[in-house]
């Protein structure tokens, strides 16, 4: 990452690496990982300019990642100064667990924490998930039950996928490619020697 920085930045490059003095590399992972905070702090900074209290969309997403945590990708949806409709993703945030109340309230406070209120909120995307869509307890009828405006509607990326499922089960040649692929993948990603011997071939 600082060599890409230092490319584009004669500053930041009369610094860091070769230049930086012995003590000072930069390249230990707890300093990248600052590094990382404060951009991430900077773009979401100018999300917030961007947004200037007016009306977003939630889009949510969660999903288990590689050390078995759930993570929820949270993208906002508004229309900037200029008129034209954004989309910015704003924060990967770390969750218990996937119930709807949880989600809700994991959701509510990472909006908080970036001063965008659920007062503003006109929309919200979500896979096709129980925990989700459910019309009386689950995410969407909570969050409407605080924002009136705030309409549920199906994540069009996750009707896509599904779409795509059940056109593949129709012709058998591409299911089956597909089936082989995903085991392919699966045995090659879970062995450290094989991904190394796909790697060198």
């Amino acid at each position: 990452m600082l060599k890409l920085l230092a490319s584009y930045n004669k500053e930041i490059r009369d610094v860091v690496l070769e230049n930086a003095p012995q003590n000072g590399k930069y390249i230990a992972s707890s300093i990248q990982k600052e590094i990382l905070h404060i951009f991430a702090q900077k773009v979401q900074k100018e999300i917030r300019k961007e947004i200037n209290g007016s009306k977003f969309c939630i889009i949510i997403d969660e999903s288990r990642d590689i050390s078995k945590k759930e993570q929820m990708a949270i993208v906002l949806r508004f229309v900037d100064g200029d008129g034209i409709v954004r989309e910015q993703f704003l924060q990967l945030a770390h969750v218990k667990d996937t119930t709807s109340k949880t989600l809700k309230e994991d959701i509510s406070t990472v909006l908080s924490n970036h001063e965008l209120s659920i007062a503003n909120l006109r929309g919200q995307g979500y896979d096709g998930a129980n925990n989700m869509r459910g019309e009386w307890n689950d995410l969407q009828a909570l969050f409407m039950k605080d924002c009136p405006y705030a309409y549920y509607v199906h994540c069009q990326a996750h009707q896509l996928q599904l779409a795509l499922i059940a056109a593949t089960r129709e012709v058998s040649e591409v299911y089956d490619f597909l089936k082989d692929l995903i085991f392919i993948v699966n045995v090659v990603s879970f062995s450290s020697r094989r991904h190394d011997e796909l790697q060198d071939s």
